[in-house]
């Protein structure tokens, strides 16, 4: 039944398949015809072939066009034939179906001008049977071939960078665009890029240059530029295009010249340099200058320095000029240090000047270093050395060692004989000279010259001592003392005179005399013994012994007559009795006291008569010679001396001067003998008289006579007499020292000193002086053009203590000699001359002037470029053209010639004398103003009103642009048609003919005005033109419909053809055409000159214009056919333009970064900083919205918040502890109050405190501070930025100055501004210490740029730490008696506690141990997984899905934040590493996530199957789960061994990622925990002193892990495990967690170890924790977290038997990583 079935299903089914099948065929067999002309393919219906252009004719387009149908043969059923071919370009074969390339005599360029990109035909089908007609496109795309090459635009290209432009600078850029090479190929063959070739002839320039960027062609720098070593490049630039057949690229060269501009690399250098060997530096360099000393400073000041100082900057290039920096001079140091003192150095000029008189006793010379540096502070300056000797300037006279000389000579010494210095004649007179300007040791050559007694004495000549030797003999008796002074001289300076006294010692050369040969007396009888009977008087020229007499009678005195030895008095000797007429004859010696040997001796005979007693004997005197010195000024009448005489008789005396006074200069008393002066005595007359003084008593024979011998002594009574027979009239050459100008003479009649003569000079002492003879020199160069005559007045005095003087006038006439150069009475001679004037027209005259006396000036152009246009007479120097000037052949702005004059003297050496002469060419108007037009026409209505134009007249003229003769200006001709010029006008400088009034003519009149046409130059040049003005009729004039337009406004945004109004205007039968005529400049607006309509044309900007006024002119289409306008009150409108802003514009913050600082103490919403976004829109368009896109910081929160329409930016957290933390977030400014536009900023808010601060301390109070706080802190600014570029000062208070102990006390005088720094480098404030030296270091300059706001006076006082800083730092530093008792009393616990210590120590390795084992048995717990596996490793990393010890489900780890290394702690947020400020739960991360990386990973390594020896997974009945070892021999003994596993709640990690470490009082356990399949546990790995926590599923109930055979083996192989091994694995290569199928319960457990009794029904610890007995006796007990039985105190249970050993967390242990 069920086959049957079957057979008629399928019959059924091939049923109706043949019936639709045959339904198909008989609808084929009818639609057959219409196949033809379709396309046999399938596909696009369009046939798209490429071809290569320049193919060759006949190339095939298409091979077959599988068009269906036959077009050839006897029954052909399709006609083929091409349709829209343009230029033939295709053939089409019907028969074939295929189509050729068609380029006969032509060639297919897909490139320029012809650009044939593609062919496009149609071919047309026709279907013979049905009649249908089928196109087929066929798109002939032209393939480019590489057939052109790249060509540059330019044939060089040219760039001039300075040298000192970086490495990596972009400096050419004239290769982009269409600037650079095209190529008209089109892709990769037109595609161009730059490449730079080698230069055979610049091999440098390939390397100094790159093009990194191709296709930008860009040029490079790439080595550093050194214009002194090479000041142009030559680089070969090839372009080629990119083919891709590298054979088949195309290229071409230009040629780039790179001019190197001079750039300020390079210091000055001093002049002249010499180049050391194969360098640039120059040789060391010694200026040289010599300096006379004790000059002053105005005689040599500027002081000539050979060679001379200057220093020019080795960048001689600079451009501009004005760039170039200028060089300055300094001293920089120099020896001896007192240099300053001196010299002084002019900063510009380097001219060295002398500040006063160098004695050269104190400096012979000085070294100085002098410093040339640039004015703009460029840091390479150039050193020179200056050597400056002080020459010995003849400026110290020359000086005795004493004031006066005594010296002896005695008067018998023969000529030669050498003056002694003391009487007895044992040394000689030693005369010592010396000069200042010569060594002490050094022979000064002076000169010694006597003022008198020089034919006496002279002193030797050479020598520092000098000796006096006589040149004639001396006799004391003549002259005893000489008296003289004596003078040295070295030729310009004199000594002070010295006196000099030279005694002649006595030699016994004289004998002594008597006045008579022979003595007659009388004596009488009754003369008394004793009674004198004549007194002899001998005289001896000789002093002392040899002067002194002794008297004695040698014979003749027959014993009656003695004589008196001493005074020569002959008396009667006693008892002898005279008898009358004897007479004796006695011969009486005189002889001198002289040693006997030179004793000299005279006699003379003295005859006496006795006569008897007679009362007639004469009158005798006392003596018969008188001498007596009497002064010239003695007065008249003054008695001289008494010369009475004894009378025997007592008779009268009669005295008498007999002989001697011819003048009759004495009186004599007659009667009383006193002699007195009659009359003034003259030494310079007589100087000595001898009287015969007579003495008679009347009787013939009663006279007797004495001789009076009277020497008068010199007084001061002459003055000196100079000598006149010497010139008077005297000359001396110019501008010569020392020179000789003449002698003086003078003599004084007087004695003595008193005679002796001093010359002086009374006026022009600076400038002549004169020698102790008389000799008159020149002191100092004379100039003859300063003065060429000079009365000198010489003065002689006398020697005397009141000197008497005497003058003389000179007359001393300066001669000339060529010394100066002709001096032109113009520095610069400026002329304007005319352009065209003919040649040899003189256009100036120069004249120089030449203060020599007989010079000859001539003149000459010193520029030789001048002498082809100028000439210059020699003699009278006019200077004429030589050819004519032409104005518009000059191309400077300026026709300026400047040259070079020179006037020399003919006859002299001097060099000659400058000029500049500047001729400036004046255009002298060559052109007329040419209008375009010879007739101008112009309409006009009846009733325009002024200044309606009308039309624009136009002239130019062909004189230089920008030149008077050039502009052009219009007037009206007032002459030819004066009504016309009355009502119209044409403005001067524009051309338009305006209405001059308001017209009212008649309509149709023509008017006719002339306009001038006229230039500014010289002379004014003219033309003319008419204007033909119509007034038309007012029917033709359109008229507005408004007189005003106001449309709506329009938006900025409105797109261009936006119409905005639309205007109006009508006329009779016209035909209206409409324009804009102002207020359209910029081409804003359009207008449709047919409908009025006005559109917009440009973009809108309501920012830059708000609204426009139109004018609009309607004229009808005649006026404007004719390119006229018909201005009238009618047919104008204004339209005024309204413009509507829209918000297109976005807000733009003022800084691209707010930089600010938040105090560590800073409250909740505490000001930061203050943004501020600007907009150019208007309204609500520019009012802005502000706010914050702040990263997550802690707990989710922000850190800050901003006022949404202010935009502070206050605080929202507490900051304490986070000093250094910095926050980076993002500003947001919205306009149109958070609807518009917007945009944002960056804000860096670093966390500081007052250890990052300075106050800086003013004077000035706090209120101006905070008036001008903003202008203050950017000038810190500057001053910080100067050091860290874009740091940020920061204000964080202003107050009082706070001052005193403490800083307790507060000045509101004062202020204090504490600031503090941020560098945007690093984020965080600029150390305190930093930020003094960069404020304090320009503390001068700062208070100059503080003055303006600050006031007068105001100023910094200090800057200084805050009182935080420095109170914590002076109690830091007071460390007081009590901290040293507590310091003493800490070290005697610790001390005391040492002890304790090492127990504890001990205790705690040992414990640390007994831990680590734990540890490495809980690492040792087996996996989950098939026991078929081997494992590898005890423990491997974390990450890894199949981790060896646990379960084969993926694991989740989980990574404590507060165990992260702590540069990994530097989020965004810019929390400080150490500090546990995070923003997230480090403890949630759920499936998926991927953990924060850490740098290194430590993982144990074991030998292989160490698994193996692991025991078995044993369920108690208590319900907990023992690990127990495999193959015990005795239960007993597996039972002590195994392990319970049990859980420690109070050591799971919280949510925060905190931990809860209790004490060990308050550990609790679960009392009866039930197993589950997926309890967790918690794994803690030691690594670099951290811990990485995992999870994993505990095991299952009853789930047998491997054998318990194994555990006991493995605690042994674990003792003795110490290898570990450190790789770096990032952490995110962690597997991502289980699947969510899986459920695991990810609530953290914690695993720790205990001992255990055996079937213990609960297990507790011990209070406190017990001392472990046992470390074999262990168990582990693994809690279900899902138990909700309550926790049980460790208090609260028993102890059990056996002692577990409490883990808990293990990085609360500290287990090093090799402790493992």
């Amino acid at each position: 039944m069920l086959q049957r079935f079957c057979l008629w299903k399928w019959l059924a089914v091939g049923i109706a398949v043949a019936t639709i099948l045959a339904g198909c065929l008989a609808q084929n067999d009818e639609d057959w015809q219409y196949e033809d002309c379709k396309l046999a393919r399938t596909g696009p219906p369009a046939t798209i072939v490429p071809i290569d252009e320049e193919s060759r004719n006949g190339t095939i387009l298409v091979d077959n066009m599988l068009i269906k149908g036959t077009a050839g043969g006897p029954d052909p059923t399709i006609e083929l034939s091409l349709k829209d071919n343009v230029d033939y370009w295709v053939i089409l074969d019907p028969i074939s179906q295929r189509l050729y390339l068609n380029s006969t005599g032509r060639i297919l360029d897909r490139d320029p001008p012809v650009s044939i990109q593609s062919i496009v035909v149609q071919v047309q089908c026709v279907n013979k049977k049905v009649g249908t007609i089928i196109n087929h496109e066929v798109r002939i795309v032209v393939r480019d071939r590489n057939d052109n090459s790249p060509r540059f635009q330019q044939q060089r290209y040219y760039v001039a960078v300075n040298e000192l432009t970086p490495v990596g600078t972009t400096i050419f850029t004239g290769f982009s665009g269409n600037n650079g090479a095209t190529d008209i190929d089109d892709g990769p063959n037109g595609q161009i890029e730059y490449v730079i070739q080698y230069n055979p002839n610049d091999k440098t320039s390939n390397r100094t240059f790159d093009i990194p960027l191709t296709l930008s062609g860009a040029v490079v720098l790439r080595e550093r530029l050194n214009y002194e070593e090479k000041t142009r490049y030559f680089v070969i630039v090839q372009a080629n295009d990119r083919a891709q057949n590298l054979n088949e690229r195309r290229t071409s060269t230009t040629t780039l010249t790179v001019d190197v501009l001079d750039g300020d690399d390079l210091g000055p250098m001093f002049l002249p340099c010499v180049l050391v060997n194969n360098t640039r530096d120059c040789r060391p360099l010694t200026y040289q200058a010599s300096l006379p000393e004790l000059t002053d400073p105005a005689r040599v000041n500027p002081i000539s320095v050979t060679p001379p100082i200057q220093a020019i900057d080795q960048d001689r290039n600079i451009q501009p000029p004005s760039d170039r920096p200028g060089i300055l001079y300094s001293i920089l140091v120099g020896t001896p240090e007192d240099y300053p003192q001196y010299f002084h150095m002019n900063l510009t000029t380097a001219v060295l000047t002398l500040l006063k008189q160098i004695n050269r006793d104190l400096h012979q010379k000085f070294d100085l270093v002098i410093k040339a540096e640039q004015d703009n502070g460029h840091p390479l300056p150039a050193f020179a050395n200056l050597h400056i000797e002080v020459l010995d300037e003849n400026n110290q006279k020359p000086y005795f060692t004493r004031s006066t000389y005594e010296g002896f000579v005695l008067e018998s010494s023969p000529v030669g004989t050498t003056i002694s210095d003391n009487q007895n004649l044992t040394s000689p007179l030693q005369i010592v000279v010396l000069d200042n300007d010569v060594e002490e040791t050094k022979d000064p050559q002076l000169h010694l010259f006597l003022n008198d007694y020089n034919t006496f004495f002279t002193v030797t000549q050479s020598g520092i001592t000098r000796y006096l030797t006589l040149l004639q003999p001396v006799d004391r008796e003549v002259q005893q003392l000489y008296t003289f002074s004596m003078t040295a001289s070295d030729g310009v300076q004199e000594s002070v005179p010295v006196t000099v006294n030279i005694l002649v010692i006595d030699a016994n050369d004289n004998s002594p005399t008597f006045s008579n040969i022979s003595y007659n007396v009388k004596i009488y009888t009754d003369m008394r013994p004793g009674e004198g009977v004549i007194k002899l008087t001998a005289v001896d020229a000789d002093e002392g012994p040899n002067g002194q007499i002794v008297y004695e009678i040698l014979a003749g005195d027959q014993g009656d007559f003695i004589i008196n030895d001493r005074t020569g008095l002959i008396t009667i000797a006693p008892g002898v009795v005279l008898s009358v007429g004897r007479s004796y004859a006695l011969t009486v010696k005189a002889s001198d006291s002289a040693p006997p040997a030179q004793r000299r001796s005279s006699i003379t005979t003295v005859y006496i008569e006795v006569l008897p007693p007679n009362n007639q004997s004469p009158p005798r005197f006392p003596q018969l010679m008188y001498s007596l010195e009497v002064s010239e000024a003695m007065r008249i009448g003054a008695v001289l001396l008494n010369l009475q005489a004894f009378d025997r008789e007592g008779d009268p005396i009669r005295y008498l001067i007999q002989n001697g006074d011819p003048q009759q200069v004495f009186n004599l008393s007659q009667s009383s003998g006193l002699l007195a002066l009659g009359k003034p005595l003259d030494r310079e007359s007589t100087d000595r008289y001898i009287l015969i003084v007579t003495a008679s008593d009347g009787r013939p024979d009663g006279t007797s006579t004495a001789t009076v011998n009277i020497v008068v002594t010199d007084v001061n009574d002459n003055g000196p007499v100079f000598d006149m027979f010497l010139p008077k009239n005297l000359s001396v050459q110019e501008e010569e020292a020392n020179a000789f100008v003449g002698q003086v003479r003078a003599t004084d009649p007087d004695a003595g000193v008193n005679g002796q003569v001093h010359y002086s000079l009374a006026n022009f002492n600076n400038l002549f002086r004169i020698t102790s003879n008389g000799s008159i020199y020149t002191a100092v160069k004379l100039n003859r053009e300063v003065r060429d005559y000079y009365e000198l007045i010489v003065e002689a005095t006398d020697g005397a203590m009141d000197p008497r003087r005497s003058t003389l006038t000179l007359a001393i006439k300066v001669l000339d000699i060529d010394d100066n150069s002709p001096v032109f009475t113009n520095a610069s001679y400026t002329v304007c001359v005319p352009e065209n004037l003919p040649p040899g027209t003189v256009f100036l005259q120069i004249e120089a002037k030449d203060v020599d006396l007989g010079s000859d000036v001539n003149y000459r152009i010193r520029t030789q470029e001048a002498l082809q246009y100028f000439a210059l007479n020699k003699y009278t120097g006019e200077l004429s053209l030589l050819k004519s000037l032409d104005y518009e052949s000059f191309s400077d702005t300026e026709a300026t010639f400047t040259f070079l004059v020179e006037a020399f003297d003919s006859k002299g050496t001097m060099p000659p004398g400058l000029a500049t002469v500047t001729v400036r060419v004046k255009d002298m108007n060559d052109y007329s103003p040419v209008f375009s037009k010879k007739l101008y026409r112009g309409m006009v209505a009846p009733d325009a009103v002024k200044g309606t134009v009308i039309t624009t007249v136009s002239a130019e003229d062909q004189d230089p642009p920008g030149t008077p003769a050039s502009r052009v200006r219009y007037k009206v001709d007032v002459v030819q048609f004066p009504y016309s010029a009355s009502i119209f006008d044409v403005e001067e400088n524009s051309g338009r003919v305006v209405t001059r009034v308001n017209l009212n003519e008649e309509p149709s009149t023509v008017f006719k005005l002339v306009v001038i046409a006229y230039d500014d130059g010289d002379p004014v040049k003219f033309n003319t033109t008419t204007v033909e003005i119509a007034v038309l009729q007012p029917s033709v004039i359109p008229r507005f419909t408004q007189d005003e337009y106001r449309p709506p406004p329009v938006s900025e945004s409105a797109p261009k053809g936006t119409v905005v109004a639309v205007v109006t205007a009508a006329a009779l039968n016209q035909t209206i055409v409409y324009s804009i005529v102002s207020g359209n400049e910029e081409d804003v607006f359009a207008i449709n000159n047919r409908t009025g309509v006005i559109s917009v044309k440009k973009s809108l900007d309501y920012e830059s214009v708000k609204s426009y006024e139109l004018r609009v002119q309607a004229d009808s289409l005649q006026v404007v056919r004719s390119n006229l306008r018909v201005p009238s009150k009618s047919n104008t409108a204004k339209v005024f333009i309204e413009v509507k802003d829209e918000n297109d514009h976005v807000p733009v913050f003022t800084k691209k970064m707010y930089i600010g600082g938040v105090s560590e103490d800073a409250k909740m919403f505490s000001s930061v900083l203050k943004v501020k976004a600007d907009d150019k829109d208007t309204g609500n368009y520019s009012a802005m919205q502000y706010r914050l896109i702040i990263p997550p910081i802690k707990d989710g929160k922000e850190g800050f918040v901003i006022e949404a329409y202010t935009g502070l930016i206050k605080t929202a957290m507490l900051f304490k502890n986070m000093r250094r933390s910095y926050f980076k977030f993002q500003v947001i400014a919205t306009d149109n109050y958070g609807k518009g536009l917007s945009s944002k900023a960056e804000v860096l808010v670093s966390v500081v405190n007052q250890l990052d601060m300075q106050v800086i301390v003013s004077n000035v109070p706090p209120t101006l501070v905070e008036q001008n706080k903003d202008q203050l802190i950017g000038i810190l600014e500057r001053y910080v930025q100067d050091q860290i570029p874009g740091a940020t000062v920061v204000v964080e208070s202003i107050g009082a100055r706070r001052f005193g102990d403490g800083y307790s006390e507060e000045d509101y005088t004062k202020s204090d501004l504490m600031v503090y720094a941020i560098d945007p480098q690093t984020n965080r404030a600029i150390m305190r210490n930093e930020l003094f030296k960069f404020l304090d270091g320009k503390l001068l300059d700062i208070n100059k740029e503080f003055q303006p706001y600050l006031g007068q006076g105001g100023r910094i006082l200090e800057i200084r730490t805050p009182d935080v800083v420095a109170n914590v730092k002076k109690q830091a530093q007071a460390v007081g008696y009590t901290e040293g008792a507590l310091l003493a009393l800490a070290v005697i616990i610790i001390l005391c506690c040492m002890p304790a210590i090492l127990i504890v120590m001990v205790s705690y390795r040992q414990r640390q141990a007994e831990c680590a084992k734990t540890a490495r048995i809980q690492m040792a717990l087996p996996a989950g997984k098939p026991a078929s596996t081997t494992a590898n490793n005890l423990y491997e990393e974390l990450g890894d899905s199949t981790m060896r010890g646990y379960a084969q489900q993926e694991q989740q780890q989980l990574l404590r934040p507060s165990l992260l290394r702590p540069e990994e702690l530097s989020m965004e947020s810019g929390i400080d590493p150490g500090q546990e400020y995070y923003g997230q739960d480090y403890y949630s991360y759920e499936h998926g996530y991927e953990l924060p990386q850490y740098g290194s990973r430590r993982r144990l390594l074991s030998p292989s199957g160490m698994y193996d020896e692991y025991g078995e997974v044993v369920v108690e009945n208590d319900g907990g789960y023992y690990y127990s070892p495999h193959g015990s021999t005795a239960e007993e003994w597996a039972r002590k061994r195994r392990i319970k596993l049990i859980v420690d709640p109070e050591y799971e990690t919280s949510s925060t990622g905190e931990d809860s470490a209790p004490d060990s009082s308050q550990r609790n356990r679960l009392n009866n925990p039930n197993i589950q399949n997926n309890i967790n546990g918690n794994i803690y790995i030691a690594q670099n002193g951290s811990v990485v926590r995992t999870r994993r599923v505990c095991l299952g109930n009853n789930l047998k892990v491997t054998s318990p055979v194994r555990l006991g083996k493995q605690f042994k192989k674990l003792d003795k495990l110490a290898v570990t091994h450190e790789e770096n694995v990032p952490l995110n290569t962690l597997s991502k967690g289980p699947s969510s199928s899986d459920k695991m319960n990810t609530r953290p457990c914690s695993v720790s170890f205990a001992s255990s009794t055996i079937g213990a029904e609960n297990i507790v610890t011990k209070p406190g924790g017990s001392k472990m007995k046992s470390t074999e006796e262990q168990e582990s007990v693994v809690d279900n977290e899902d138990v909700k039985e309550p926790l049980e105190s460790h208090s609260e249970h028993t102890p059990s038997d056996e002692e577990e050993l409490w883990m808990g967390p293990w990085n609360n242990l500290h287990i090093p990583m090799t402790k493992l």
